[in-house]
């Protein structure tokens, strides 16, 4: 390390088995307070008439912004070795997740 050089800080994390495997998630609902956002992380299935949400995180708006900025990174990181991630939901039009939702009666 040369003189000047902030040390490295390491951070040790532990992931337990049944985390690990992670949770599948289409649809992420997210609503906030002055003081937190709360984010819903829901899986959508076609023929089922609701959406379950399997996670809630709640967060900080300091937190929150230091994901949005880790998650764009990570996002040009991955754009730049696989290629621009296509979105195909056009402005004003219900976003569908690959599948129609279920049609109310």
């Amino acid at each position: 390390m040369n003189q000047g050089d902030k040390p490295v800080r390491r951070l040790d994390v532990e992931i337990k088995p049944d985390e690990a495997e992670g949770i599948y998630s289409n649809l992420v609902l997210v609503a906030h307070s002055s003081s937190e956002f709360i984010i819903d992380f829901a899986r959508m299935l076609p023929g089922l008439p609701k959406a379950r949400v399997f996670s809630r995180i709640i967060m900080s708006p300091q937190h929150t912004e230091l994901l949005r900025r880790t998650l764009e990174e990570n996002i040009k990181k991955y754009e730049t070795r696989y290629g621009k991630i296509e979105v195909k939901d056009k402005p004003g039009e219900q976003k569908e997740m690959g599948f129609a939702p279920p049609e109310h009666a």
